[in-house]
């Protein structure tokens, strides 16, 4: 049972890179980006492409990041140049990263426990801890620079950004390859931590995004002042220790795609049917000065 524990608590930290990530499009910028599952094995294949190529496993993990924002500018140049709906264009880069993944390497599985990664002689929960606090850090440092709150303002009222005489398209692009950036990057410490690179690794990774977003919204309730990342962070753990219950609980690990799906039913029903911010969104008939309230308030 600790062994689960612990298993749940690495993986748990490992996908709050992937939930902050997912942060930036879908809690931010407000759009559906559905490149990141093709983003996420991308990151974990880029790794395994430097690592075999004798790269230094930090300098391999790095590039994932810069290949995930990439893969994220990809996506934002659909949408913003060439006027294609953001969910159709996440989904042509999913459907197009497939192909380069597998061109990358030109097999659909990559055995990695013979090279070097960045977990070494360190606890692997330590250095986890340590990564993510540090991410934490800096993004929340990013979100209360100037190009932060524009990027935050772009997502909630974009007229105001443009009455500023800035360009809403720019704060889209930084902000699709940023999300991309991370979540690559999180393919990178899952490939790392799991030992192998599978083409299929990016299967439903959505979800489990939506899923720890969603549980770390569920804490908003007792208070309004706790940050973006930080809920992102307590959702991602939240979910892993709820599936590794439900494995010890007997369930097989082919029925976890259903658990995401009913946690993720089953957290909307409670934020919906209990939250104090749908009542008050009731009872005033609109949305922009909710939400411009609630940015003001966790930024």
């Amino acid at each position: 049972m600790n062994t689960l524990i612990l298993t749940s608590l690495e993986q748990g930290l490992i996908f709050s890179v992937l939930a902050m990530g997912v942060i930036m499009t879908y809690k931010i910028l407000d759009m559906a980006d559905l490149s990141v599952e093709g983003t996420f094995p991308l990151g974990a294949f880029v790794f395994a492409k430097f690592a075999l190529a004798g790269f230094n496993p930090i300098i391999s993990t790095g590039l994932a990041f810069v290949f995930g924002s990439l893969a994220g500018l990809m996506t934002a140049l659909l949408f913003v140049k060439l006027k294609i709906r953001p969910l159709l264009s996440g989904i042509l880069t999913m459907t197009m990263l497939y192909s380069f993944n597998l061109r990358l390497n030109g097999r659909a599985n990559i055995p990695l426990f013979n090279y070097k990664s960045i977990y070494g002689d360190v606890p692997t929960l330590l250095l986890l801890a340590i990564i993510i606090i540090s991410i934490k850090i800096l993004l929340d440092m990013f979100l209360k620079t100037e190009i932060g709150y524009l990027l935050i303002a772009t997502g909630d009222n974009e007229v105001l950004v443009k009455s500023l005489g800035k360009s809403t398209n720019t704060y889209k692009i930084l902000g699709l390859m940023l999300s991309n950036g991370l979540v690559g990057f999180s393919g990178a410490l899952m490939a790392q931590y799991q030992g192998f690179v599978d083409i299929t690794m990016g299967s439903s990774i959505i979800v489990i995004a939506l899923a720890s977003i969603i549980i770390g919204d569920s804490i908003k309730r007792s208070s309004n002042k706790i940050k973006l990342t930080t809920r992102a962070i307590f959702g991602a753990i939240s979910y892993r220790l709820i599936g590794g219950f439900a494995i010890d609980l007997g369930l097989s690990p082919s029925d976890l795609k259903a658990v995401s799906a009913l946690i993720v039913i089953v957290f909307i029903s409670y934020n919906n049917f209990s939250s104090p911010f749908i009542n008050s969104l009731k009872k005033k008939g609109g949305k922009s000065d909710v939400r411009s309230k609630k940015y003001v308030e966790e930024f």
